[in-house]
């Protein structure tokens, strides 16, 4: 039974329990990153925060986290996530003290998430920004962010053509996936080695692959 087809009280019970829950672990925790879940989940209860957590979510933002910070180290002065959603590869950043950030830019075609971003992101202040614009017409020239990631690369018909907007020597984190038969997927790769090829970058500092129960999701860091 779905959400759509539930009674609302069951529905309401639920987000009602999912929020003492979180602000009990987050009071024990005291962690900002679970206090931010849990500040989503009484605000904003149209918001797909527990999609957002999922396991494959996370595991694959801890995947990224852990790589980056060993091929890279940890001190940004700017980054930008395209794709950005709610905010959560943010707040993983920050959350994770061996990270030295001075503000990442959560950027969205969708002009719903910016505000859920926010608030997941509330404790971290005015390192943390949403924005609601399209990737190609962001003035990277202007910007130079020291990394710009994007984890959705199966979206982009080019990947090429947008890497060739970035300042030459851009960092990037790029992530793809060979999950063919999701139909908005419309450039998956069947490798890692096809996503290098792809993206064709002047350097690359780490190429690997996590395997999930239906696809393997790929990674690539370097500069452009």
């Amino acid at each position: 039974m779905t959400d759509a087809t539930r009674p609302a009280t069951a529905i309401d019970d639920w987000r009602e329990h999912a929020f003492d829950l979180t602000r009990g672990i987050a009071a024990y925790t005291k962690s900002p990153l679970i206090s931010g879940i849990a500040r989503v989940i009484g605000r904003h209860p149209e918001a797909e925060i527990a999609t957002a957590f999922n396991h494959k979510q996370v595991a694959s933002k801890v995947w990224a986290r852990d790589r980056l910070f060993e091929s890279s180290g940890g001190r940004f002065s700017r980054i930008w996530v395209l794709g950005g959603w709610y905010g959560v590869l943010a707040a993983m950043l920050f959350d994770d003290t061996r990270f030295d950030v001075g503000l990442i830019e959560s950027i969205d075609l969708d002009p719903d998430v910016a505000i859920v971003a926010r608030t997941l992101n509330h404790a971290f202040g005015e390192r943390f920004a949403a924005m609601t614009a399209d990737m190609y017409a962001l003035d990277y020239e202007h910007a130079r962010p020291d990394l710009v990631v994007n984890t959705s690369c199966e979206h982009i018909a080019d990947v090429r053509g947008w890497l060739d907007l970035l300042p030459k020597g851009t960092q990037v984190l790029l992530q793809s996936n060979d999950y063919f038969s999701e139909p908005t997927h419309i450039n998956c790769v069947p490798s890692i080695d096809a996503f290098a090829d792809l993206a064709r970058l002047a350097k690359v500092s780490f190429a690997g692959a996590l395997p999930t129960k239906k696809y393997t999701r790929f990674m690539l860091i370097g500069t452009v």
